[in-house]
């Protein structure tokens, strides 16, 4: 925190753009937030928990009366109270009676289909120190066999539709099980003498990376970097002056992420902190998407790009009372000016906010905030607090000023430990500086706003540029549907391996 403190101050940093001349390092330019000392035993959970029961919270003082949790399909609702009694229940029950071998530090492999229980669980889990890794319950048991062996799990929490794709040798308890249930509400009593003792430094999850090159990796995120990501996002909201009328509104928002991607779990833990009510939806099914909104009143929704595109073709929406919804938070690829516009035209009383993030980077690295910065078209925003950045030639190494386009890179308290079993691809991706290259080509403009231009390694070198690959095409699959990620991007080997599988034309 010195260092951001000191760069705040330092004369040759550019105050529209934040980049500093001397070190070539671009700095935020919002102020920056403060943690806590590293030194200090916290988990994600219990700094969460600080920022929920603050008096800045609106709803501390109404956790008892106040939705924490609601499924979309049953309306069955847990509220704060609620909540982390289960939270509490589960975490005593693993602990004394159950599976008192559950240590912390350990590893557990989560495969389940969204439901209620996997807050609770997760809650529990990081509590103790036990570090969560979900998986895509749509995983092939090839793909689990992998990422069991870089995670290396204690335990797996699955559902019986599920649990036969796991390891034989792998424990499973089963999230559909009378006796998970009975953890849920067992009246087992720890003191504090048995508190697990959790450092902001110990893993907190190990997430899984699309793939889309080579194979899957296991991001290993400490509860530090999610502590940092949440700070972020708590103090914008109570702290700025431009969301300060919004703040004392309730917030009910819509999940149409899945919770083991990296865009869900944070928002996931964002939610509690702030006290919002969440809608958690199954499988996405746009109706259904648009029933909720207008039953449960709900004002935000984080959603992909695909999905903007989507509200903005369909006829549907006319049909249903959308009046609640104030704003969608956009991630996982740029969303391009025309959709923007388009949308807005559909929407007047929606703003679009474009973020950027990584797994890497537990999710946080730029965003938009405030209606103006909205209207910096094709722009993913500025950077968030307490992150750094520099653009890289990937020739030459320099560092390059605003305009300039090269590789990302990043440095700061949301910065990833490194990839689980893989030291190489670690080594590879971190430096010996903490700076993340992220693979992708970008550039600053004179007033501080990341644009997202490709991958680095879908490009290719002619004639001193650097410009996207172009082959003679000797072959066309058709498809049903393009394989995506949960965050929108296409999952190029996916698309490749079933196009492959298929009968094509040649050419």
């Amino acid at each position: 925190m010195a260092e951001i403190q000191s760069a705040q101050n330092n004369t040759s940093i550019d105050p529209r753009n934040g980049y500093c001349s001397q070190t070539k390092i671009y700095h935020s330019l919002r102020p920056p937030v403060p943690l806590p000392p590293l030194s200090q035993p916290h988990s994600i959970v219990s700094y969460a928990l600080s920022l929920l029961h603050s008096p800045t919270t609106p709803t501390s003082s109404a956790l008892s009366t106040t939705n924490f949790l609601i499924d979309a399909a049953t309306g069955y609702r847990l509220t704060y109270s609620n909540f982390l009694q289960q939270v509490n229940s589960l975490a005593s029950s693993l602990k004394s009676i159950h599976y008192p071998c559950l240590s912390k530090n350990d590893v557990a492999f989560i495969l389940s289909p969204p439901s209620l229980h996997i807050p609770v669980l997760y809650f529990s889990l990081l509590s103790l120190g036990v570090a969560v890794s979900p998986s895509n319950p749509l995983s092939t048991p090839s793909e689990l066999v992998h990422q069991i062996q870089l995670s290396k799990p204690a335990i797996a929490f699955s559902t019986s539709a599920f649990a036969h794709k796991l390891p034989k040798n792998l424990p499973v308890v089963l999230l559909d099980s009378p006796q998970f249930l009975s953890m849920l509400q067992s009246r087992v009593s720890s003191s504090t003498d048995d508190a697990v003792l959790v450092n902001q430094s110990d893993t907190a999850a190990i997430l899984y990376s699309s793939g889309t090159t080579g194979k899957v990796k296991g991001v290993e995120l400490t509860h530090r970097n999610f502590i940092a990501v949440i700070a972020g996002f708590y103090h914008s909201k109570y702290s700025n002056d431009i969301d300060k009328a919004a703040a004392d509104v309730h917030a009910v928002s819509l999940f149409t992420l899945p919770l083991f991607h990296v865009f869900g779990f944070f928002m996931l833990i964002r939610a509690a902190a702030m006290g919002e009510s969440l809608v958690l939806m199954g499988k996405f099914d746009l109706l259904k998407m648009l029933e909720a909104v207008e039953k449960y009143k709900v004002a935000y929704i984080p959603v992909a790009p695909p999905l903007v595109v989507a509200m903005e073709k369909s006829d549907l929406v006319s049909k249903y009372d959308l009046s609640s919804l104030q704003s969608l938070g956009s991630g996982g690829a740029p969303l391009g000016k025309e959709v923007s516009e388009r949308f807005r035209v559909k929407f007047p009383h929606v703003e679009i906010y474009q973020g950027y993030g990584l797994t890497e980077s537990a999710g946080g690295v730029a965003t938009a905030v405030g209606p103006e910065e909205v209207k910096r078209y094709g722009s993913v925003g500025r950077l968030c607090e307490n992150m750094e950045a520099k653009i890289v030639d990937p020739e030459s190494g320099e560092s390059l000023p605003p305009g300039k386009r090269g590789e990302l890179w990043l440095r700061g308290p949301a910065i990833m430990k490194g990839y689980a079993g893989d030291d190489a691809a670690t080594a590879a991706t971190l430096d010996s500086e903490g700076w993340l290259k992220t693979g992708d080509l970008c550039y600053f403009d004179s007033d501080g706003f990341l644009f997202i231009v490709d991958r680095l390694k879908e490009l290719i070198k002619y004639k001193g540029y650097q410009v996207a690959p172009y082959k003679k095409i000797r072959r066309v699959a058709f498809v049903n549907s393009i394989p995506k990620s949960p965050a929108g991007k296409i999952l190029r080997r996916e698309l490749l391996n079933h196009a492959l599988s298929n009968s094509s034309s040649k050419l």
